[in-house]
């Protein structure tokens, strides 16, 4: 086993654990990562990533190879009562994001694309291996690891992030309660061939006792098919057969529906929980081992992804002496919310999907269809609906970390928002304004009228600064046309200073070219920022 020290340790490779990783590597930070499964994941899991995900993993240079393996949503079919109503939900036009659309990928691919990309940096998961205990100090965290029987090992991080899903071993000797219940209906999930339905869409199945959809995967198999049990069908094994599948779907789908060729198919019931804390001390929760749900919106896996995106820069830089330990104080406060939002996001659609009271299941089949799609008639609606469930709404105002300079500035996207991708250039090279942004730096953006060049500002570590115009010049983001400062709420010539977190949040905002109060605002976070160095 590897060294008996580290920064980080990292407990579960996951899609959570596996991203934290990777954030952590692009710092150059000192950490291990380990999974009691000798291999990763080979069934879907999560199908569906969003467009804010996308974004994230577009940071590590992996969208790309995500969007090629997985397959955009095109629309949804909701199935009712012998009718078929078509809505062409992912047509929505968001214009600020490069992924517009709603990818399904199998959670086995997305895992091996993440474990290649922290292979290719030289690091690894040590797989068979499992946290046995843990105990913090003033200092240090003192953990044993096992592998086998005969083979275990204490080692000493500074801090400890619990990726190990809803069982979290890290978060039980931590003592951090995990409230909340399990769902009473029990379900099926299942990846197989099925003939009858149109492949470039997703479809949803209504009926008075449930819902059932069907997701097109294409690997390892075409279909995934998540549906609930009916209360007169209760499962009477851990895996259901193929002829138990069938039963089931012809019970929604009124045998349209032709299924074959399993790949891996369980019954399972769902939880939904909330960790009281994501913190205790160095011992950190991220992804399921924070919080837990039912799948409605397809949001676990991206949350997950996103917790570890928000910690990853944060630990780096405590670790690296780079920042104070009281940035670490900002995970929590900025991610428990939006885990509290989204349990509550998807308990409410869930309740409502599933519930078996007469009237709703008369709205669900009736109503519900004809609802959404008066609702989502045109794009600039689909876009509004969409925006909340693809995470690109998610903002970090009341995080400490976010400020308005002294010249405040009214319009356009405020600190703790998410930057707007728009398309610039640079020394006439296309690209946008996300692909710009190293994701391990801070960037200082300015507009208009450029700060002084020997402002100590720019000598912290950590940043970059960058000029937008929409005028050509040598080296600078040229607002080709013109939608950077559109969406950014500022005129042409405006002078404005933006700081930009390496999650691609907007830390710090304000007009005119003095970056006193922004250095102000950096040292209550950063080491001694005024005498720091390139």
């Amino acid at each position: 086993m590897a060294a008996d020290t580290a920064d980080v340790l990292i407990v579960g490779a996951g899609p959570t654990g596996l991203t934290l990783a990777a954030g952590l590597a692009a710092s150059g930070a000192r950490f291990r990562i380990i999974d009691r499964l000798v291999d990763r994941t080979h069934e879907s899991r999560a199908l569906a990533i969003q467009p804010r995900t996308l974004e994230v993993l577009a940071g590590l240079g992996i969208a790309d190879q995500l969007v090629e393996r997985g397959n955009p949503g095109m629309e949804v079919q909701m199935h009712s009562r012998g009718r078929t109503t078509q809505l062409p939900l992912f047509d929505i036009g968001l214009e600020d994001t490069a992924y517009p659309f709603l990818l399904f990928l199998s959670q086995a691919d997305t895992e091996a694309v993440l474990d290649d990309h922290l292979t290719s940096q030289a690091r690894r998961v040590e797989r068979g291996v499992e946290l046995i205990d843990l105990d913090e100090t003033t200092d240090a965290v003192t953990c044993t690891l096992r592998r086998g029987p005969q083979d275990s090992q204490q080692i000493h991080a500074s801090y400890v992030v619990g990726c190990d899903g809803a069982d979290s071993t890290v978060r039980r000797h931590a003592g951090i309660d995990f409230a909340g219940d399990a769902y009473p209906q029990a379900f099926v999930l299942a990846d197989l061939a099925a003939d009858g339905l149109d492949p470039a869409a997703v479809h949803v199945h209504l009926t008075r006792t449930g819902m059932l959809f069907f997701f097109p995967l294409g690997h390892p198999a075409p279909w995934r098919l998540l549906a609930m049990r009916p209360h007169t069908a209760p499962p009477t094994t851990a895996t259901p057969s193929l002829h138990e599948l069938q039963a089931l779907a012809d019970t929604y789908t009124d045998g349209s529906v032709a299924l074959h060729d399993p790949v891996w198919a369980t019954n399972f019931r769902l939880q939904h929980r909330h960790a009281r804390r994501y913190r205790t001390n160095r011992v950190f929760l991220a992804g399921d081992a924070a919080h837990i749900h039912s799948p409605a919106g397809a949001q676990g896996m991206n949350t997950g992804i996103q917790d570890a995106w928000n910690l990853a820069w944060k630990l780096a830089w405590v670790t690296d002496g780079t920042a104070h330990p009281t940035l670490l104080d900002t995970y929590e406060t900025e991610r428990q919310p939006v885990g509290r939002d989204v349990l509550r996001l998807t308990d409410r659609a869930f309740r409502i999907a599933t519930s078996t009271n007469p009237l709703v299941g008369l709205i669900r089949t009736r109503l519900a269809p004809r609802l959404m799609r008066l609702a989502l008639a045109t794009p600039a609606t689909r876009a509004r609906a969409f925006r909340g469930l693809s995470q690109l709404t998610i903002n970090y105002r009341s995080s400490a970390f976010s400020h308005h300079g002294h010249s405040r500035l009214r319009r356009g996207p405020q600190p703790g928002d998410r930057l707007p991708d728009a398309p610039i250039s640079i020394d006439n090279q296309a690209t946008t304004l996300h692909r710009a942004l190293d994701p391990s730096h801070l960037h200082l953006l300015t507009t208009g009228t450029p700060p002084d060049p020997h402002h100590p500002i720019h000598r912290i570590p950590h940043i970059r600064t960058h000029h937008l115009t929409n005028q050509p010049a040598a080296h600078a983001l040229v607002d080709t046309t013109g939608q950077a400062h559109q969406r950014l709420g500022l005129q042409p010539h405006q002078t404005t200073h933006h700081l930009i977190r390496p999650d691609g949040h907007i830390a710090y905002r304000a007009a005119g070219d003095d970056l006193d109060g922004l250095l102000q605002h950096l040292h209550h976070w950063l080491t001694t920022p005024s005498r720091a160095k390139r």
